[in-house]
């Protein structure tokens, strides 16, 4: 399923192959939480702009449409009319992160819906089974996301019991991919590696998951409030014990500046929603830096967002009309403007593996490490 092309230091170039296609890594993955991106794109703008893999969300697809109506229509891909590879989150995040109310125990966690108030219950089985009747690529495994900092003893417990939730992920998901009614026989389960900020446990537990022999790893747990520097050794602490002919994925990470890094610590997968969230704001990426359209300065800018773009937002509109879109609050301003944040993400990635292709990465990341997050 991965394929190591060849490496750069840390760095690695690789192709990971689904049943919906081969992605070429390191990639960044595309959030299309309900099934769309926020920003009115949909999936020819996807192919359009180079995406490889779109990643839909478990928690909020199960509480709507839910599940069983995206199974009857033929599974996500089907649904949303894209087929190419998709990755679904467990919903692990949203469960820790959008309800104040749960209860946590061996078996799984009790939440009340952040739409309606109902409660709900989700363990790692019905994690998968939810998963599966998606029909997703790649289920990521239930795991506990623990708030950054935690106490030492509680994130061990939590760390012991997320191995354990993560076997009984496996065992029914192999289950289910037997079913006569499976919607997608070759999904795939990547383990999530937990552990707080403290090395030792990251590096015990991915130690201790390792030995499921999964088809892929994720690093959780981070970019929730850490900084840069805390992500980051905990990556160089963790890498070392991450299969070497397994995908590795970086759960919601991050600034272009962070994927250069990850990307020279050993990272393949990436996914986050910073690009078309700041897009919707009118924050926008540029080769130089970030502009924010709302500055008085490109009221008469006939330039586009970037020169160096060749996006169909840079071909054809100026930065003075996407401000008067943003000013007038015209819908048009954040559709045109994630159309041109993701297409520099899936752009940027494009320029890593040709880097990696040729050997150059190392000057890639001297070049362009801090550049592109840069307020202009």
């Amino acid at each position: 399923m991965f394929n190591l092309l060849k490496t750069e230091g840390r760095a690695r170039r690789g192709t990971f192959t689904t049943p919906h296609g081969t992605v070429q890594t390191p990639v960044f993955m595309n959030v299309a939480t309900l099934g769309a991106i926020k920003g009115a794109l949909d999936a020819q703008d996807l192919r359009d702009i180079g995406c490889q893999v779109a990643l839909s969300n478990t928690y909020h697809l199960h509480l709507r449409p839910g599940e069983d109506v995206v199974k009857n229509m033929g599974g996500l891909h089907k649904f949303m009319n894209w087929q190419g590879p998709i990755l679904t989150d467990s919903g692990g995040f949203q469960v820790f992160s959008l309800s104040t109310l749960r209860k946590i125990d061996e078996e799984g966690v009790t939440f009340a819906s952040h739409i309606d108030g109902r409660r709900i219950f989700m363990s790692p089985e019905s994690s998968m089974q939810i998963q599966s009747a998606l029909g997703s690529d790649i289920a990521m495994a239930f795991d506990e996301c623990i708030e950054n900092p935690a106490p030492y003893d509680y994130v061990k417990r939590s760390c012991e019991r997320t191995t354990r939730w993560l076997s009984r992920c496996k065992d029914e998901l192999e289950k289910l991919n037997k079913k006569e009614d499976c919607v997608n026989p070759g999904q795939m389960l990547f383990g999530i590696n937990q552990g707080g900020t403290y090395d030792d446990l990251r590096v015990q537990h991915m130690i201790e998951i390792a030995k499921l022999d999964l088809p892929g790893y994720a690093i959780g747990g981070l970019a929730v409030g850490e900084s840069h520097e805390e992500m980051y050794r905990i990556i160089d602490s963790v890498e070392p014990h991450m299969p070497k002919d397994k995908p590795r994925y970086l759960m919601g990470v991050g600034t272009p500046t962070n994927i250069i890094e990850a990307v020279a610590r050993g990272v393949d997968f990436f996914d986050c929603v910073l690009p078309a969230r700041n897009a919707r704001h009118g924050h926008l990426y540029t080769e130089d830096g970030c502009i924010n359209l709302n500055n008085e300065k490109y009221k008469e800018d006939t330039s586009p967002i970037d020169t160096h773009c060749d996006c169909y937002v840079c071909r054809n509109y100026t930065r003075a009309y996407l401000r008067h879109l943003f000013r007038a609050k015209e819908m048009l301003a954040m559709r045109l403007a994630v159309l041109h944040n993701l297409h520099f993400y899936n752009k940027l990635m494009e320029r890593i593996r040709q880097a990696l292709d040729e050997g150059t990465f190392e000057g890639f990341r001297e070049k362009y490490s801090g550049r592109f997050d840069k307020r202009l």
